[in-house]
């Protein structure tokens, strides 16, 4: 793995598991066994320049995964269900959700930074749009897929969080059983 990957990847991890301010850039070069200037050469703008691309990258990945489960799937109650599924596995088997969820980041930095609120912003954005999209397809109106993606996102993005501090994957299990049945009432 290239110098620029090797930080990416790093450091998006420790941001998701400590948050952006409790690690310091030594930490990342430690975890990476690279130099100062090689951070710098890649991130001239230093750590907000690399949250940034973590987060940009991160972009790609949780969009390239839900993807893929939605294509899988001819409804959104399907695909949904098989989503939690494989976060609730994730969970199980790694006792996190690392890469799926980067509230902890956008609770900590949305005020502070507006690259990084808006890099955060069109992550939830892109979400939203595969949820919508499925569920236009699935023959709901404009008005209502938009509030039903608004909808699954939080409650996603919720129990995510709950089930990292209680150590539980009792959120998630929760919400796949209450979803689907929200989804057959709209």
């Amino acid at each position: 793995m290239d110098t620029k990957s090797l930080l990416i990847e790093t450091a998006t991890i420790l941001f998701q598991q400590k948050g952006y301010k409790t690690v310091g850039l030594n930490e990342i070069l430690k975890a990476c066994k690279v130099t100062k200037g090689a951070l710098y050469h890649h991130f001239p703008n230093g750590k907000d320049e690399l949250l940034i691309t973590c987060l940009h990258a991160l972009k790609e990945e949780i969009t390239t995964d839900i993807e893929a489960i939605f294509s899988k799937h001819l409804s959104t109650k399907d695909a949904i269900i098989s989503m939690i599924d494989t976060l609730i596995s994730s969970f199980e088997k790694d006792g996190t959700i690392t890469g799926y969820t980067f509230s902890s980041i956008v609770s900590e930095m949305s005020t502070m930074s507006e690259p990084v609120r808006k890099a955060c912003s069109e992550l939830y954005e892109n979400i939203e749009h595969i949820y919508c999209t499925k569920l236009l397809a699935d023959g709901f109106s404009a008005e209502t897929a938009a509030a039903i993606s608004l909808l699954l996102t939080a409650s996603i993005e919720g129990a995510m969080m709950l089930c990292l501090t209680q150590q539980s994957t009792d959120p998630l299990k929760t919400i796949a059983n209450l979803l689907p049945n929200l989804l057959e009432r709209f």
